[in-house]
Order: structure tokens, then C-alpha cells, then sequence
């Protein structure tokens, strides 16, 4: 997909929602939901050969592929409770936006703690 179609996916969701939102506003929500989500869906796939080169390239050092496989996770985390927040904003529910953005910064922190405890340790380290 290139990202022409890409775009012109997005203006023809965004134009759906807006001509939606005149009759039958409740239904405005689901076409903005559905055209995030195959936007995203179209981006997983078009940025999927870009991670598994990233992948493969973190293999020839001895720790970078658990450092590699954690960078792409917090990544994925990031762009998911975006759009969840973005959704949830659009929807004029900017409480349970701002609950998502927390949960994902929550989910980041859990994710990295062994990585700022093998910081630590190194510290010790260098401090003995």
C-alpha cells in the first residue's frame, strides 16, 4: 500500500463520519473506529518486513535482540493507546482518554523494569 491509498483511506473514513454524524451520529463512532483500525491494520503490514530486518540486525550483538524485541514492544504499546485515546477523544470521551494514555505509560513502565534493574546492577558494578 502506498501512502496515497494509505491517505486516501483516511479522507474517505474521515468524510463518511462527517456525512454520518448529520443522520445517525451514534454510527459516526463505529466508521471512525473501523477506518482506524484498517488504517493501523495496513500500516502492521506495510512496516512488518522494516521490524523483522531490525530484528534479524539485533541478533549479531549478544544482548541487543532482548533489547530489540522490548524497544518494539513499548512501540507497539505506544501506537495501540494512541489510537485507543484518539478514538476514545473523537468520541468526546476525553476522561477515558486520558485513562488509556495512563494505562499505557502503566504498561511501558512494567514492560522496562528488568531493563532498568539490569541498569542498576551495572551500576553496582562499576561503583564496587
Amino acid at each position: 500500500m502506498n501512502i496515497i491509498a494509505f491517505i486516501g483511506a483516511g479522507v474517505i473514513g474521515a468524510v463518511l463520519s462527517v456525512v454520518l454524524k448529520q443522520y445517525r451520529p451514534e454510527f459516526s463512532v463505529y466508521i471512525s473506529l473501523a477506518t482506524g483500525m484498517i488504517m493501523l491494520g495496513a500500516l502492521v503490514v506495510l512496516i512488518s518486513p522494516v521490524i523483522e530486518s531490525a530484528l534479524q540486525l539485533s541478533e549479531f550483538s549478544e544482548n541487543g535482540f532482548k533489547y530489540s524485541e522490548l524497544l518494539l514492544k513499548c512501540l507497539a504499546i505506544c501506537y495501540i493507546t494512541q489510537l485507543a485515546s484518539e478514538s476514545c477523544r473523537d468520541a468526546g470521551e476525553g476522561s477515558i482518554a486520558a485513562k488509556i494514555d495512563l494505562a499505557g505509560k502503566c504498561a511501558i513502565l512494567l514492560l522496562s523494569m528488568p531493563l532498568f534493574n539490569e541498569l542498576v546492577d551495572i551500576i553496582k558494578g562499576l561503583m564496587a
